[in-house]
């Protein structure tokens, strides 16, 4: 690792959480010294990318320290010599988020950007372009570190390490850094002074917490959750768990396990939102609009409130306390995306789950939880049969597969109905999903349509 300055890339640079990462490298600047940041984009985002480098450009030079931001849509031109690349693309843009939600609803059942049917179909468009990724980085920057928070962030993950066979890669996610900001508040406690220990998969993760003398105080928790900020990530509907699961668990379920556990609460109120102020992609589409109204303003130099609005607050914490723990050596613990190596034995050793672990020079070393009990483990064994499915279907092409792991999916109905929404999902998608070329020609010759109005006006302009 250099240390004369890092150079740090990040793909899908233009996004709107890019202000979120010029805020935490310039808060750590002095462990962590930048020399060269080069945001990435495609064409498509061209002018997003433009928009928001001009205003990360302004935020360094608000600061005391002297980093230049590039911008380029030239993806190998950036990764040169790179020390660090993230990751925070969206293959398809929020165009393809609203297919991944409205298709699914249109069926009756949920439509979300990770969970279900539209996680999946996520999936399949971003795991080829994730391993292209990889394949630069053996040629152009073979030491560099891949920090991934592109979504799905686990299955991504779980690609680039079993399949790119790129060991040197971390998944992120913020929420477990909301719950770790959020629970101290709910007990009146310095954080600081509470050890937790987290364990499953991204966005299906359970945790525990201990005071500083030991103490198992997680059905404190778990009490104050019924009257109390429990950190719940913005972009998810806030519905009570049923106490007494919880209380039988003994272990607090993260935000999204209410897809799971309140399904039917939260696709009521998912439906409610399809048939009227629209789904959580074409809200986000507004905020992100409003978001990039702001960043053009020539003054602004700081990351402004209405980010929070966005569902990504804490993800510099996460990101850029990551590469500062691997620069560094810091051996600090955090929640991660790696492969389990036993810390959760009813999963495969090469497994990729979220997992609080030990970050250092070398990379993330989890934290043993030990078996599940029985309603844990067969949750997480279907997610993960799931999600091994999705990637390698994602990589192969292969339709039958694809159905299988709709099928292992908790969040899509059983029979015809789910052919009928893959089958309307791949030709939705048809321009980003190249390994399903040949199956979906067939579908469109047998009359494959996409029935819902809307996305059928974003196939029209191209999208």
């Amino acid at each position: 690792m250099k240390r004369d300055g890092i150079k740090i890339v990040t793909i899908g640079g233009g996004s709107s959480y890019t202000p979120e990462l010029m805020e935490g490298f310039i808060k750590r600047y002095e462990e962590c010294p930048i020399k060269e940041f080069w945001l990435v984009d495609v064409e498509e985002g061209k002018e997003k990318l433009e928009i928001v480098g001009q205003m990360a450009q302004r935020m360094w030079d608000a600061s005391p320290y002297d980093v230049k931001v590039y911008l380029t849509l030239d993806r190998r031109e950036a990764l040169i010599d790179a020390d660090f690349v993230t990751t925070q693309f969206r293959a398809g843009l929020l165009n393809a988020r609203i297919k991944d939600e409205r298709i699914p609803f249109s069926y009756g059942m949920l439509g979300q950007e990770t969970n279900g049917a539209g996680g999946m179909m996520k999936a399949f468009r971003t795991v080829p372009v994730i391993l292209d990724i990889v394949e630069d980085m053996k040629e152009l920057c073979p030491d560099a570190w891949l920090i991934n928070f592109t979504n799905p962030s686990g299955m991504i993950t779980e690609t680039v390490i079993k399949y790119g066979k790129w060991e040197k890669c971390i998944g992120l996610c913020n929420v477990p850094v909301n719950s770790m900001m959020k629970e101290p508040e709910m007990l009146s406690i310095n954080g600081e002074e509470l050890i937790y220990q987290f364990a499953g998969l991204n966005h299906f993760h359970w945790h525990k917490v201990f005071d500083k003398t030991g103490k198992d105080i997680t059905e404190d928790i778990i009490d104050a959750m019924y009257t109390k900020d429990d950190g719940t990530p913005t972009n998810i509907f806030k519905v009570d768990f049923v106490r007494e699961q919880l209380e039988q668990m003994k272990v607090i379920p993260c935000g999204y396990h209410r897809y799971y556990y309140l399904q039917d609460e939260m696709l009521k109120h998912g439906l409610e939102e399809y048939h009227g102020i629209g789904t959580r992609g074409e809200q986000v589409k507004k905020t992100e609009a409003e978001l990039f109204e702001l960043y053009k303003d020539p003054t602004l130099n700081y990351k402004p409130e209405q980010l929070t609005q966005r569902g990504g607050t804490y993800y510099s914490d996460a990101a850029c306390e990551c590469i500062n723990a691997i620069y560094n050596n810091k051996n600090i613990p955090m929640v991660v995306s790696t492969k389990n190596n036993g810390a959760l034995p009813d999963l495969d050793a090469d497994s990729i789950i979220e997992v609080t672990s030990y970050l250092t020079a070398k990379g993330a070393s989890p934290v043993a939880w030990g078996k599940l009990n029985s309603a844990e483990k067969g949750w997480l064994q279907v997610m993960k049969a799931m999600e091994e499915c999705t990637i390698e279907a994602a990589i192969t092409g292969d339709y039958g597969l694809a159905l299988q792991a709709f099928l292992l999916n908790p969040q899509v109905m059983g029979g015809n109905i789910a052919k009928q929404v893959l089958d309307e999902m791949l030709v939705a998608n048809e321009k980003y999903l190249p390994q399903f070329a040949k199956k979906i020609q067939e579908l469109k010759e047998a009359g494959v349509k996409v029935k819902d109005e809307k996305v059928q006006r974003l196939i029209a302009e191209g999208y």
